[in-house]
């Protein structure tokens, strides 16, 4: 089954995020409207959901495409993602004043404040979970899909 690898590379790469992301909608829409937490949802969740499935599927062609030379494991590539999405997401955050850096740390929605103490755990945490996720789950369904 060698038709279309970079397809069903992509197919494998985007199925993780898509259920993880509307579990997330979710939680947030029953948050929002059934407990009425005031929660900007729609700025929150768009960059997300418009973003990270399509940047595993295309991560994961990019794997697939490395496969004849040397290259990482599976984990270990999914863990460099997070290196592109943080700069990316602060960057549109940013933009459409979703977070503020300040001296203490990031302020999200203008009244939650994080330090980067607890970003930079919260950002180690992510790597992990990554790394699981590429190596467990991506790597499980690139193997369904024939392109392991």
């Amino acid at each position: 089954m060698n038709a279309h690898p970079y397809l069903r590379a992509y197919m494998a790469g985007i199925v993780v995020p898509t259920i993880v992301l509307l579990l997330m909608l979710t939680v947030f829409i029953v948050v929002r409207f059934v407990f009425h937490v005031p929660f900007a949802i729609e700025r929150a969740i768009i960059f997300p959901m418009g973003v990270v499935p399509s940047l595993f599927g295309v991560w994961n062609m990019f794997y697939l495409w490395l496969r004849p030379r040397p290259h990482l494991p599976i984990g270990l590539h999914g863990a460099i993602l997070p290196f592109l999405l943080v700069p990316a997401g602060y960057l549109v955050g940013s933009a459409v004043g979703i977070i503020t850096l300040t001296a203490g740390g990031a302020v999200y929605f203008d009244t939650v404040s994080v330090s980067y103490g607890s970003l930079a755990l919260g950002f180690a945490c992510g790597l992990i979970i990554y790394y699981l996720v590429w190596k467990y789950l991506v790597g499980f369904f690139n193997q369904v899909l024939g392109i392991a």
